[in-house]
């Protein structure tokens, strides 16, 4: 599943396509690809595009307002992505959704990809989003956090395993299975210790470690094992650098010790027997 780097470097991408692109037409494939409740993607039509950001996991593309100010919201789940095209290209066995844009540069064609179909398109009002009960929750951007905030939501998940704590977007927006591995990794800390258990200096370190981990995967653009891709069809290169995910078996990149692999919150989670404590 696309996480906080992959939205971000799809966001990235996007933006010199989008910005002041407008919409000219909108055919929606796959009606459940919409999330219940969105306005009609028929409302899209004739509005430019103002803004691209990032909330969580969540692409949002604000827009130009004409009867109503409203918010596209793009939320990827597993494999959905968003793909810019030359505007005549053919549409794919996967594709849900096709945008057609006019932009100062050249017509394009942006397409919603999704081969697992758990991904959804929402266009939304501000009071809809405010009320969107998965946005409302959403906890603070990681990057942006300071300690005492974080200590405040880990407070709020004492007897859960810092792991668990960590996948809860209510605790951090936009982390997931492979950067929370890494990031404890990083804080030399065991993915199953209960919340409670870590000290102040434990979870100052692990703060810093969340950041780094995150701004280096941003950098390389996320990390592509399957059906990631940016906007123009690249993979991440983040891959290359994890030190633990996706590595049970393999020896410690720190001490050679054979990384070991166990479940939390039905998850696999790769750690360190040694390094981590």
């Amino acid at each position: 599943m696309p996480e906080l780097p992959e939205v971000e470097s799809v966001v990235r991408s996007l933006a010199p396509h989008l910005l002041g692109a407008r919409f000219l037409h909108v055919t929606l494939l796959r009606e459940e690809s919409l999330q219940q409740g969105s306005l009609p993607l028929s409302e899209l039509c004739g509005r430019r595009i103002l803004s691209l950001s990032r909330r969580g996991k969540l692409i949002l593309i604000g827009l130009e307002t004409i009867t109503r100010p409203s918010t596209l919201v793009v939320h990827l789940r597993m494999t959905g992505a968003l793909l810019c095209h030359p505007s005549a290209t053919p549409l794919n066995p996967h594709t849900r959704c096709c945008f057609s844009l006019s932009s100062q540069h050249k017509p394009l064609a942006l397409f919603f990809d999704d081969i697992r179909c758990f991904g959804k398109l929402f266009l939304a009002t501000e009071s809809m989003l405010r009320s969107w009960k998965y946005f409302a929750e959403l906890g603070p951007e990681p990057l942006e956090t300071r300690l005492a905030l974080f200590e405040d939501r880990l407070s709020q998940r004492k007897s859960a395993t810092i792991k668990a704590a960590l996948l809860d977007q209510k605790v951090l927006a936009g982390l997931g299975n492979i950067y929370a591995d890494e990031s404890l990794f990083h804080a030399h800390i065991l993915p199953t210790r209960p919340v409670e258990s870590l000290s102040h200096e434990e979870i100052k370190l692990l703060l810093a470690s969340i950041k780094h981990i995150l701004k280096k995967a941003i950098k390389g653009c996320g990390t592509s094992f399957r059906n990631y891709r940016d906007a123009n069809g690249h993979a991440g290169a983040f891959q290359n650098e994890l030190a633990v995910y996706g590595r049970a078996g393999l020896p410690c990149l720190h001490c050679h010790t054979r990384l070991k692999k166990t479940r939390v919150c039905g998850r696999g989670t790769v750690f360190c027997p040694r390094c981590q404590h």
